[in-house]
């Protein structure tokens, strides 16, 4: 079993900063793709960015320039450095994760973080 921890929300002005952090531990082989989802109210989750294992990253065209996702591989872990921060950022952020576990190498499975409140006033 794998579990993502994530850590970092909360409450800020607009303008302000956040750093977003996931954790990835449990029966890990290796990890594929990591990403950041966020779901707003009445709104579908989305995705914000997402790094492969070799550091190539995506962005949403609504959060290049301000956010900018990273990786330590050794640690299992994914960061989303989040500046200045709009209200309409205000959402849910999700940790996602393609991992291979050890019971099961050849194949990856998707995982999902609890959330994290993501809170931007104007």
């Amino acid at each position: 079993q794998v579990q993502l921890v994530e850590s970092g929300g909360g409450l800020v002005q607009a303008g302000g900063s956040l750093r977003l952090s996931c954790a990835a531990s449990g029966s890990i082989f290796s990890i594929n793709a990591m990403g950041w989802y966020r779901q707003a109210p009445g709104k579908q989750r989305e995705l914000v960015a997402s790094i492969t294992s070799g550091g190539n990253t995506i962005h949403a065209d609504s959060v290049k320039g301000r956010f900018t996702i990273s990786r330590d591989n050794a640690k299992d872990t994914v960061y989303l450095q989040m500046n200045s921060l709009k209200p309409e950022d205000t959402a849910v952020y999700y940790c996602n994760a393609h991992v291979r576990t050890v019971t099961l190498p050849t194949i990856p499975s998707n995982y999902w973080g609890q959330g994290t409140q993501v809170t931007v006033s104007s």
